[in-house]
């Protein structure tokens, strides 16, 4: 989502309206019931995912800093999106969602990473991360 928004220029309501992408759906697909436990953590996950785009959107310009301050020699700017935005998602969560763990918060961005970043995202983000938990003080659990 966040992604979507800066390199589609789309709004944020826009973005929220669109997503989840849906897929079509094959033909020996069965659709799940409206009221089924799929349906039901689908529509958990969306919420979720909404907070944490919100969230890193209210908070951006902190969440920046945070990042400036520790990434020597990288411009936020300079950073390819991927990795930015993988960066945002995970100082958002550290710093304003104390119930997740840092050490769940880290390993998750790297495997996000290690999917769609380059050869190298998953070692600068990891870089990046760890040295912020090192450096700073934030509210929450490590494990």
């Amino acid at each position: 989502m966040l992604y979507q928004r800066e390199l589609g220029a789309a709004s944020n309501d826009d973005v929220i309206r669109f997503f989840p992408p849906r897929r079509a759906q094959r033909a020996d697909d069965e659709a799940p019931a409206p009221d089924s436990a799929g349906q039901r953590r689908h529509e958990a996950a969306f919420a979720y995912a909404r907070t944490l785009f919100e969230g890193v959107i209210e908070h951006c310009d902190e969440i920046d800093d945070l990042i400036g301050r520790q990434a020597e020699n990288w411009r936020l700017e300079r950073m390819p999106a991927v990795d930015r935005n993988l960066l945002r998602l995970a100082v958002y969560e550290m710093v304003w969602q104390p119930d997740v763990p840092k050490l769940v918060v880290l390993d998750e961005a790297i495997e996000l990473a290690k999917t769609f970043g380059s050869e190298n995202s998953s070692r600068f983000v990891n870089g990046l991360l760890d040295g912020l938990l090192r450096t700073q003080a934030f509210p929450g659990s490590l494990t």
